[in-house]
């Protein structure tokens, strides 16, 4: 299959996942209320203040625009899948809704927006999604070229044992099947289901933390640091009845501070990265 076919077979079965409509409410179930208090946590730590210009790039349904637009930030939502962009324009459409200053179906590798005119850009999807390396470095130097200097990255990402350690938990590594794919995806950081697994995520590329903070580098930012999103921390029995309960919820979120330093212990992590103040050669004029 040539490089062509390969894109297209990707932006099909990613199509087909998404076009599933799991993605809005995902982060109301199962294990997904950690990982948008925790990534609430880490992105508002490193945010500049409101109202600065934020754009969510990959942000699916807007979950996390709609809520910085709440702080007051100037937020621009771009998806590549048009039933998010749907689904982000029926949640503006509520009554008290907070006002997104646009939102947009987009490509992560050529953002419609113009050189140096945001204060921090978002990156969700787009680095696991984007299966080929040449891809994820036009989707940070797009990120980089949009950001003003000074401008804050913050890149999300999954780790290479992201599969291992749900399977483990779930049982599901005694499954040849999951077993291989998991290989797969630690020794190359590709990740593809098997057929047999027909519900699992869409292909992806997932990073280990020095090779997402090497791709980041060679796109030109400034690294400053990778952190944990939920580390260990939901792999707590009973997590729906633990997290309900104020206390164990404190816990949770403790552990998951406490071993942030250490991404590769969960699923999730995001880069911090900085576009210098000044102009390194070799990367143009923003």
């Amino acid at each position: 299959m040539g490089s062509s076919e390969a894109s297209r077979a990707m932006a099909g079965e990613i199509f087909e996942f998404y076009d599933r409509g799991k993605e809005l409410g995902r982060l109301t179930r199962g294990i997904g209320p950690l990982e948008l208090a925790r990534t609430q946590e880490l992105v508002t730590r490193y945010l500049p203040a409101p109202p600065a210009v934020v754009y969510d790039v990959g942000g699916g349904p807007g979950v996390y625009s709609f809520w910085l637009a709440g702080l007051g930030y100037d937020v621009h939502l771009v998806d590549v899948a048009p039933l998010h962009i749907e689904e982000a324009g029926r949640t503006a459409g509520d009554a008290g809704s907070p006002r997104l200053a646009g939102m947009q179906v987009g490509d992560a590798r050529d953002l419609p927006f113009t050189d140096g005119s945001a204060d921090a850009v978002v990156l969700h999807g787009p680095l696991y999604h984007l299966t080929e390396r040449e891809d994820r470095l036009a989707a940070l130097r797009e990120a980089r070229r949009v950001l003003r200097r000074g401008g804050v990255l913050l890149a999300f990402a999954v780790t290479p044992y992201a599969s291992t350690i749900v399977g483990l938990v779930r049982g599901w590594v005694w499954d040849a099947d999951y077993l291989e794919m998991m290989g797969e995806e630690i020794g190359t950081g590709q990740h593809r289901r098997p057929a047999t697994w027909p519900d699992l995520f869409a292909r992806s590329f997932f990073h280990h933390p020095d090779l997402l903070a090497a791709e980041i580098t060679d796109a030109g930012f400034r690294h400053e640091g990778t952190l944990g999103v939920q580390g260990p921390a939901w792999m707590v029995p009973d997590f729906a009845e633990s997290w309900a309960d104020e206390r164990r919820r404190e816990v949770i979120l403790r552990v998951a501070r406490m071993s942030e330093g250490d991404p590769v212990l969960g699923p999730h992590m995001m880069a911090v990265a900085r576009k210098e103040d000044v102009e390194a050669p070799g990367f143009g004029r923003a």
